[in-house]
């Protein structure tokens, strides 16, 4: 889940598959990350897993709205696209992971120490989202 403010991954899991439980454990994390205020717009694609009664239920406990991209439209989740593009040109085209931990390791690594850390971003004036968020007081 990327805020995007200031493109900040704020939450992540990985699985073998996409389930309503991976993304509502997610979204979980992220609620207790940021503690976000009522009004908070929660983007997403059409999957079924963001559209399940239990991560409703999850936006509505803390009042926020959620929102989908029209079928066929990913302009509305350019931002979400656009990490997933990066993520893979950028680490697992040039990794042969052989075991699963070691790619969970170098994901970790890579969304945690580089992408929010270090990897600077011309959407919020050439800087990380974490420095963003701390010139901000985000």
């Amino acid at each position: 889940m990327i805020d995007l403010y200031s493109r900040k991954v704020i939450s992540w899991s990985l699985s073998n598959r996409m389930t309503k439980q991976l993304v509502t454990r997610s979204l979980i994390d992220a609620i207790k990350t940021r503690k976000p205020e009522a009004g908070l717009i929660f983007h997403s694609d059409q999957g079924v897993q963001y559209a399940s009664n239990e991560f409703r239920n999850i936006l509505a406990s803390i009042n926020a709205k959620p929102s989908m991209s029209r079928r066929g439209n990913c302009w509305d989740n350019a931002v979400a696209e656009s990490f997933f593009k990066t993520i893979k040109t950028e680490l697992i085209k040039w990794e042969n992971f052989q075991t699963r931990k070691e790619a969970d390791m170098k994901i970790f690594s890579y969304i945690e120490i580089f992408y929010n850390r270090q990897r600077i971003h011309s959407t919020i004036g050439y800087v990380s989202p974490v420095e963003f968020e701390e010139q901000n007081h985000a």
